[in-house]
C-alpha cells in the first residue's frame, strides 16, 4: 500500500483491523488466561505504538498544514476531547448497568464499543488523507485493544451469559468501527488544509491524553516488572516508526 489515495471500500475494510485486537482478546477469553505480565507488556507496547503514532504522523503532518499556535490549540482541544469520550464511556456504563452484578460485564461492554467507534474515526480520517496513515492508525489499535476483548468476554462468562449469547452480542463489534470510518473518510476527503490539519491534530491531542491517562495505568495493573514494561514500550514507539518508515509514503 503507498502513500497515496485510497477509497471508501478500502477504508472500510482498515477500519475492521482494530476489531482483530478484540476477536484475539475474545479467543484468549475463551480459551486461556494469559499471564499478568504477557498482559502488562502488550499493553505497555501499545501504549508506545499509540504516542509514536501521535508524535511520528499525526502532530507532524498537522504541522504542515496548520500555524503553530492553531496546533496548539488543537492538541489542547483533542486533550479536552478525551475527557468527553471517557465521560461518555462512564455514561454508557452507568446505563447499561441496569442488572444487579453485571454492571461491569455491560459496561465493558459498552467502553469497548465506544472505544472501536473512535478507532473507527481515526482510521476513516487517516485514510481519507493518505493511505499509509489510514493504515497506521488501522494497525495502532489492534495490540490496544487486545485487553477490551478478554475483559469483555470473560466478563459475560463470570456473569453466566451462555456463550451463544455473548457472542451474538460481540458480534456488533465490527459496526462500530466501520460506522466511525465512513464518517471520518467523508468528513475529510477532499478537505482543505485547514480542516485536515486541526482534524489530525485534535486526533493526536486525543491519543496522547488517552494512552497517558488511560492505556499507561491499565498497563500498569497487571502488575508487569519494569523489566518487561520499559522495553515494551520503547519497542512500541519504535515499530511505529519502522512501519512509518517503510511503509511508503
Amino acid at each position: 500500500m503507498n502513500g497515496g489515495e485510497i477509497g471508501l471500500g478500502t477504508v472500510l475494510l482498515l477500519s475492521l483491523l482494530p476489531v482483530a485486537g478484540n476477536l484475539i482478546g475474545i479467543a484468549l477469553a475463551e480459551w486461556k488466561q494469559p499471564p499478568p505480565w504477557v498482559t502488562g507488556g502488550a499493553m505497555h507496547a501499545a501504549a508506545g505504538i499509540g504516542t509514536a503514532v501521535a508524535a511520528i504522523e499525526l502532530i507532524p503532518r498537522a504541522q504542515e498544514r496548520i500555524e503553530i499556535w492553531m496546533l496548539a490549540i488543537a492538541i489542547l482541544a483533542g486533550g479536552v476531547a478525551a475527557i468527553g469520550l471517557a465521560r461518555m464511556t462512564r455514561f454508557a456504563k452507568s446505563k447499561l448497568a441496569n442488572q444487579t452484578g453485571r454492571a461491569t460485564t455491560w459496561g465493558a461492554f459498552a467502553a469497548v464499543g465506544i472505544d472501536l467507534f473512535s478507532d473507527g474515526l481515526m482510521t476513516g480520517s487517516g485514510g481519507a488523507v493518505s493511505a499509509k496513515l489510514g493504515l497506521l492508525l488501522a494497525l495502532s489499535q489492534v495490540l490496544g485493544n487486545l485487553p477490551g476483548g478478554f475483559a469483555v468476554a470473560a466478563g459475560f462468562r463470570a456473569a453466566n451469559v451462555n456463550r451463544r449469547n455473548r457472542l451474538r452480542a460481540m458480534a456488533f463489534y465490527p459496526l462500530m468501527p466501520a460506522v466511525g470510518a465512513l464518517i471520518g473518510f467523508l468528513l475529510l476527503k477532499d478537505a482543505g488544509d485547514l480542516l485536515v490539519g486541526i482534524t489530525l491534530a485534535v486526533f493526536g491531542g486525543l491519543l496522547l491524553t488517552a494512552t497517558i491517562e488511560d492505556i499507561v495505568p491499565e498497563a500498569d495493573q497487571p502488575g508487569a516488572p519494569r523489566h518487561v514494561s520499559s522495553p515494551s514500550f520503547a519497542a512500541g514507539f519504535a515499530l511505529l516508526l519502522l512501519m512509518s518508515a517503510y511503509l511508503g509514503g
